[in-house]
Order: C-alpha cells, then sequence, then structure tokens
C-alpha cells in the first residue's frame, strides 16, 4: 500500500448530526471553514462553523447588528456576500444566539456537523429543520 494511500485511509470521515457522513451545505455560494463546501471543522475553527443553515433576511440583518456582515461581498476572503434563501455554513454560537432572539435560521440536519450537538440537542435542532 502507498504512503498516499495509507495517509487517505486514515483521513477521518466528518459525520452529520444523525453520525451518518456529512453532507455537503454549499457550493454557491462555497460555504465551509475550509471553503470545501461542508460544515467541517478542526481545532484551528474557533468560530466552530458547524450549522448549515438557509439564512433568512432577519437572521442576516441580526449578525450584522452583532459586529458580523455576512451581506457585503469581500473577494479577498473568498466571501461573496449572502442574501436570503443561501445555504451558508454558521458558527454554532452565534446560531445559538439567534434562536434565543428568536431569529434562528432553518437548518439543513445532514449537512450540520456532529460537534454541534455538544452545544444543542438534537431535539431543538430537529425543531428548526428545513426539512419540515
Amino acid at each position: 500500500m502507498t504512503t498516499l494511500l495509507k495517509v487517505f485511509m486514515q483521513k477521518e470521515v466528518a459525520l452529520n448530526v444523525f453520525g451518518e457522513p456529512l453532507i455537503p451545505c454549499s457550493f454557491d455560494p462555497l460555504t465551509g471553514f475550509f471553503r470545501d463546501g461542508c460544515c467541517k471543522t478542526n481545532e484551528e475553527d474557533v468560530g466552530s462553523h458547524l450549522v448549515c443553515a438557509v439564512v433568512t433576511k432577519q437572521f442576516l440583518q441580526f449578525s450584522l447588528e452583532k459586529g458580523n456582515d455576512l451581506i457585503t461581498p469581500r473577494p479577498e476572503y473568498q466571501f461573496p456576500g449572502l442574501v436570503a434563501g443561501d445555504q451558508w455554513c454558521l458558527c454554532i454560537n452565534r446560531w445559538v444566539e439567534a434562536a434565543s432572539a428568536n431569529c434562528a435560521p432553518l437548518i439543513k440536519l445532514e449537512s450540520t456537523h456532529i460537534h454541534a450537538l455538544e452545544t444543542v440537542a438534537l431535539d431543538v435542532l430537529k425543531q428548526y429543520s428545513s426539512e419540515v
């Protein structure tokens, strides 16, 4: 077995909140901490971009008021700016804040990383499922 194959086989498969392989969140716009379309994470992701959300105008305004402008394009960071209906990997803590303020966007559970369950119970996440 080649070294490259060994490295590939050792890579951990990212899981969603159901314990199944993580489904991509969005390729247009390209999302994720790694800008690979998935809400994957590692120790470098201090924001914990775990939640695949379908953003709303209300949530985008909430985020802007909290100091995180998700509306304005920032090409230098490969960020196109978001509009209502876009899917985007959100930081778990921002999503929890939005839920407390009654403006949390719906989420795609199959695209939300299993580590989100360390902060929010699955029953709560299911209440915000976009697949209702």
